[in-house]
């Protein structure tokens, strides 16, 4: 039934937030672990940024603002604790039951694990946003979804069409946003130094502009000022590209009809310069934050705790609680499980199941 005041896309925006998968990611990780320090990023705070940029460039482009806001709030409700390590480990741990993909498990979160309505599993979304929250889909799991649901969506996945704008506009908007909070997250834990992102030649170019300006920043007193600013400028840079290039995409093939969009490739793009810009700052970030000794030594950790609880799981379903340990797909019910839990319940849970304290 149609609600009287809100669209169908501020309606699935509510239900998400009100879910208590979103809840959860106030505690799970985006680089550094929760317990590791209370002003990082999480995957909440990130999706609140990710809403806010897609929000903003969809205006800008006259694109749908309430579908761009649901798909990014709830675009990672399926990421596990520990980030990428997590979830790297749990689709090893789960290869001879399916495998596991945390785009995918976002999509079981709103279509079934969410239980909060009586006539219905999960939240019952709109196809625009289930759509937008399958981002990445293995072409195994893509014949499975269809099977179900044909012409569904995983449909693009088979057919090699592209989803709606909206939804490549929040897959610019999460590159947007982690870049840039994963630059000041990394110098805030002092794992980064300001003099080693000038190798990212978009942050030395507004570095040295914001300098320009504001000379009285060399001041080490006001070092995070610099930064912030700095950030600012380059963040901003990447969200006037994404419009201005989309602008001219849109206006060189246009489309007549959503469904036509599909039919074109990426249209909601970076240009060419500012693509291969990002991709220098993607490999400087791997090279020296998501692989720095500090943060991989936390990642093994996070990896033995994850593979660890998996085991145990498995072989003593009734450790799990009784909704998931009464499911006869007792593998699937394990990660479904896992992948829902907070960095600290994990940490807790293992060792309450092993007697050991990994991650402290």
């Amino acid at each position: 039934m149609p609600a009287p005041t809100r669209n169908d896309f501020q309606r699935d925006r509510d239900r998400i937030v009100h879910s208590t998968a979103f809840r959860r990611l106030v505690y799970k990780t985006q680089v550094f672990l929760n317990h590791e320090g209370d002003l990082f990023r999480t995957r909440l705070t990130h999706s609140l940024e990710v809403a806010q940029l897609g929000r903003s460039m969809a205006r800008a482009l006259g694109l749908n603002e309430d579908l761009v806001e649901a798909v990014s709030l709830a675009h990672d409700l399926g990421h596990t604790p520990f980030g990428h390590a997590g979830q790297d480990t749990l689709n090893e741990c789960m290869q001879a039951f399916g495998g596991f993909e945390h785009n995918l498990q976002s999509l079981r979160v709103v279509d079934q694990l969410e239980e909060r309505y009586p006539d219905f599993d999960g939240l019952n979304l709109t196809f625009e946003t289930r759509e937008g929250i399958l981002k990445h889909c293995a072409r195994r799991n893509a014949l499975l979804i269809e099977a179900q649901e044909p012409g569904g969506v995983a449909r693009r996945f088979l057919d090699g069409t592209q989803p709606s704008l909206e939804a490549q506009l929040c897959n610019l908007a999460d590159t947007i946003a982690y870049n840039a909070h994963d630059i000041d997250d990394g110098v805030r834990s002092g794992l980064l130094t300001m003099s080693q992102i000038e190798e990212v030649p978009l942050f030395a170019h507004y570095k040295q502009l914001t300098l320009q300006q504001h000379p009285s920043m060399e001041d080490a007193a006001k070092a995070r000022r610099l930064l912030y600013e700095t950030i600012r400028r380059m963040l901003s840079d990447q969200v006037y590209d994404v419009i201005n290039t989309t602008r001219a995409n849109l206006l060189l093939q246009d489309p007549q009809s959503a469904d036509h969009a599909r039919l074109e490739g990426p249209l909601v793009a970076f240009g060419e310069v500012m693509m291969q810009q990002v991709q220098v700052m993607k490999s400087f970030l791997f090279k020296h934050l998501y692989r720095h000794p500090q943060v991989t030594a936390k990642t093994t950790q996070a990896q033995t705790v994850v593979r660890e609880l998996f085991d145990a799981y498995l072989n003593r379903p009734q450790e799990m609680s009784s909704d998931f340990s009464a499911r006869e797909e007792t593998p699937r019910a394990v990660a479904d499980y896992i992948a829902g839990m907070t960095d600290r319940f994990a940490a807790r849970e293992h060792e309450r199941l092993t007697g050991r304290r990994l991650l402290v």
